[in-house]
């Protein structure tokens, strides 16, 4: 399929843009090596700075005082489309004053009386009160419409007009055509809407572009004091051309609309396991789904930088997917053709993973029954006091990287005695915590530590443990894992460990960074696999769970299995999108939203971690594959939907109404995406049947 972006696409007339002199080009390969963004022209933040036909204002007046800038005065102001964006509105240019007629091809007089707005259902009669504003609130499709149909004629000839629109450059050269060379313009956009404004505008985002104003005093007075309501209740007033702002807009505002339209079709569910990254994910989806789908199109139709950033999306997805099946592929080679091993070698590490492979899917069939009634519980810290010698350990950290020095401040707060043992030579760092350290694993296992903990990356974890010196440490030691993977750990210590060793699966669901200001509320997920009936070594497990208990996390028991399950719905999805996004070289802009601020942290939270650490939530946890196609099959549905709609469109354009209207209007839908998602988890069951046959 050809690039998005080649495809020159043009929306319906009139024109709206001149060809670009410096249009953005996408990299000439699919490596996806994204060169930084060219910066458009200077943009100006300001409190609010006009351009010189419209003299600068007065500082920010406080919103709790009714006593005005003298320059300022009482607007009447017409509404134009008074759905729930005009009324949103209406209620603070009521609050501040000013005159509100509204207009709407729906009758929505009883709303209007009750905000104290006169309705208007024929525009002759709104326009023959001569507002000094006509503010559009219309839809970005059916603003050309309302437009051209408006009684122009009957409005006074300097009457200021000021659109909403959430593309600007569009809004601009439709203005410019359609409106007689008498009337003021205003193009702004007001980054916010009732659901991200519902505590108040205060540090919200307004962008305008002062595009015609006439020279007299009364018409630039007029224009400062419009953009003074903004102003009084606390936006970011930025001045930026049309242009300026589309750049922006194509990453801020469609990027963030489609990852929560992608998002949305694979139904994300809050799980008793969330992360933060997790977290942020779901309240996008919640705030993208509120907007209709006529508001996503109108941004992709009518902003001519989409296409490029939709095109970059779909080569960043691509590209994790073979960074993914790259790996495994040699991970497949390696086994077939490297260091010339047996073939009774390759055949036993193929029985051994079809093996846990089947029984991981079999697991996955179990949690997804366990899915609506899994029994989840908070464990509750003991009551043993902090400074009782009998409550501490001596615990073993088994690679001293990162995590694991991060588990060892806290393991060394609570007076527990910590030992560590890695590879590489963290002497030094060990030291100035307080922790014994051994560079070799013997010595480290002749200590006799109570606990083993295991800090490793998810890669080298089989190969650590059949190093481990099992022999030199006491029989009932109690094994700790800390992956984020808990299905194949739990295989590993099954299959590797002599009986008589104690094993406890956990995942601390936060790391160096989410935990950096404390352990209070962050999820702790673990599994009592294989502890001892006798007292002390069940109460060695209770010691170790108290020391997280202590800090105030959420103590989770579940399952390996259903932790699988809901890790490959949340963990392996957030990491998936943070990974995709950081491809595209996403950076702040001066107009950015809230949701988009979310998907920069999304991103700055995964970039941290490793692909190894990516890999191996990839390979060892069976559910992650299913995941990963249904996120594939969103994007595709989503992508069929805009596509599909234009193609609708210029159809029309081309054959008019000679064709079914019905069948113009048909669009590819969420639908498709159900039935493809259905087919995939049908496919995923009948393997699974085949694997248990």
């Amino acid at each position: 399929m050809p690039p998005f972006s080649s495809l020159h696409l043009q929306p319906p007339k009139p024109p709206l843009f001149a060809p670009s002199p410096d249009p953005l080009c996408l990299p000439p390969s699919k490596s996806l090596i994204f060169s930084p963004r060219i910066k458009p022209m200077t943009t100006t933040t300001l409190s609010l700075r006009l351009q010189s036909s419209c003299p600068s204002s007065a500082t920010k007046a406080n919103p709790k005082n009714q006593t005005q800038n003298p320059s300022s005065y009482d607007l009447k102001i017409a509404l134009i489309g008074f759905g729930n964006y005009g009324q949103f509105l209406a209620k603070t240019l009521i609050s501040q004053g000013h005159t509100v007629l509204a207009h709407s091809r729906s009758d929505h007089s009883l709303a209007a009386k009750s905000l104290g707005v006169s309705f208007f259902l024929d525009p002759h009669d709104l326009c023959e009160r001569h507002p000094d504003v006509i503010l559009l609130c219309t839809s970005i499709i059916s603003t050309e419409e309302v437009l051209k149909s408006f009684p122009l004629q009957r409005l006074k000839r300097n009457t200021l007009f000021v659109d909403v629109l959430s593309v600007k450059e569009f809004a601009k050269n439709l203005l410019l055509d359609v409106l007689p060379n008498d009337f003021d313009i205003i193009s702004s956009h007001p980054m916010f809407g009732p659901q991200s404004a519902k505590h108040g505008w205060d540090g919200l985002y307004f962008v305008y572009e002062n595009v015609r104003i006439g020279n007299e005093e009364n018409r630039a007075n007029r224009c400062k004091t419009f953009l003074e309501i903004f102003e009084r209740e606390g936006c970011k007033m930025v001045e930026m051309s049309c242009q300026e702002h589309d750049k922006y807009a194509a990453e801020s505002q469609f990027l963030t609309h489609t990852v929560g339209r992608v998002l949305e079709m694979l139904k994300l569910e809050s799980t008793p396991i969330n992360t933060k990254g997790y977290e942020s994910l779901l309240d996008l989806v919640e705030n993208t789904s509120g907007d209709s789908f006529d508001l996503y199109y109108g941004l992709f139709m009518y902003n001519r930088n989409v296409l490029e950033m939709l095109d970059r999306l779909d080569l960043a997805f691509e590209d994790l997917r073979k960074q993914l099946f790259g790996r495994l592929h040699e991970v497949v080679r390696k086994q077939l053709f490297g260091n010339a091993e047996s073939r009774k070698v390759l055949q036993e590490n193929y029985n051994k993973g079809h093996l846990n492979g089947a029984a991981a899917l079999s697991s996955r069939s179990e949690s997804v029954r366990f899915q609506g009634s899994a029994r989840t519980y908070e464990y509750e810290a003991g009551n043993s006091s902090c400074s009782d010698d009998s409550s501490k350990l001596k615990i073993a950290i088994v690679g001293f990287g990162n995590f694991g020095q991060f588990l060892a401040k806290t393991f060394v707060q609570q007076g527990h005695t910590v030992l560590a043992y890695s590879r590489a030579n963290y002497s030094d760092v060990a030291q100035k915590l307080g922790v014994s350290y051994f560079s070799n694993a013997d010595d480290l296992c002749e200590q006799h530590p109570e606990v083993i903990v295991l800090c490793t990356s998810i890669l080298s974890t089989e190969k650590i443990i059949k190093l481990l010196p099992f022999q030199r440490l006491k029989r009932s030691t109690l094994f700790v894992d800390v992956l984020s993977v808990k299905e194949f750990p739990r295989n590993l210590f099954l299959q590797h460990l002599p009986p008589h060793f104690d094993i406890l699966c956990t995942h601390p669901m936060f790391g160096p960074e989410s935990g950096k200001n404390g352990w209070n509320q962050l999820a702790f997920v673990f599994d009592k696999v294989r502890i001892g009936s006798e007292g002390s070594r069940v109460s060695r497990c209770n010691k170790f769970l108290d020391i997280f208990a202590r800090e105030g996390c959420r103590m989770v028991e579940m399952s390996c299995a259903e932790h699988d399950w809901h890790a490959a719905g949340s963990q392996f999805i957030t990491h998936t999108m943070g990974r995709v996004l950081e491809k595209l070289g996403l950076e702040s802009t001066p107009i950015n939203t809230k949701g988009y601020e979310t998907l920069l942290n999304l991103v700055e939270n995964t970039a941290g971690d490793s692909f190894d650490l990516y890999y191996g939530l990839f390979m060892y946890n069976v559910n992650a594959m299913e995941q990963l196609e249904r996120l594939d099959l969103a994007f595709e549905s989503l992508k069929d939907q805009l596509f599909g709609r234009l193609h609708g469109v210029l159809r029309k354009q081309l054959f008019g109404s000679s064709e079914n209207p019905q069948e113009l209007s048909e669009e590819p839908s969420a639908a498709k995406f159900s039935q493809n998602s259905a087919a995939l988890v049908s496919s995923s069951s009948e393997t699974l049947n085949a694997e248990n046959n």
